[in-house]
């Protein structure tokens, strides 16, 4: 745990958040300031700073982060399509330095994103 990071903070029960979803590796919780109808984010509980600080031992992890995601984005109506995203640095417009992914839907999304 890193005592200086927000998710940290939020997995300590330190901040309040609106609670989709908890088990021993991962936490899913509703986005303070959401971009779509849906959206909410999935953390693992082991610090990780972003995806390019991933090792080899935490696959399995991100794998779990992107099945509870699908399956919350399920449990949540989601069923016309929803949008997984991992930001990876300020100028990718990460702003807490905790790996998170964040699932929106709700609305129509286009590409090219931003």
């Amino acid at each position: 745990m890193n005592t200086h990071c927000l998710f940290c903070k939020i997995i300590a029960g330190e901040i309040p958040v609106d609670k989709l979803y908890e088990d021993d590796d991962v936490l899913a919780f509703r986005d303070i300031a959401p971009q779509a109808p849906v959206h909410f984010l999935v953390i693992p509980k082991k610090h990780i700073a972003g995806p390019a600080f991933l090792e080899a031992e935490d696959e399995q992890l991100v794998g779990r982060m992107m099945r509870t995601g699908a399956r919350l984005a399920a449990d949540l109506g989601l069923v016309d399509g929803f949008r997984l995203v991992f930001n990876n640095g300020e100028g990718a417009g990460q702003t807490v330095f905790h790996i998170h992914l964040h699932i929106l839907g709700g609305r129509q999304f286009h590409w090219p994103p931003g």
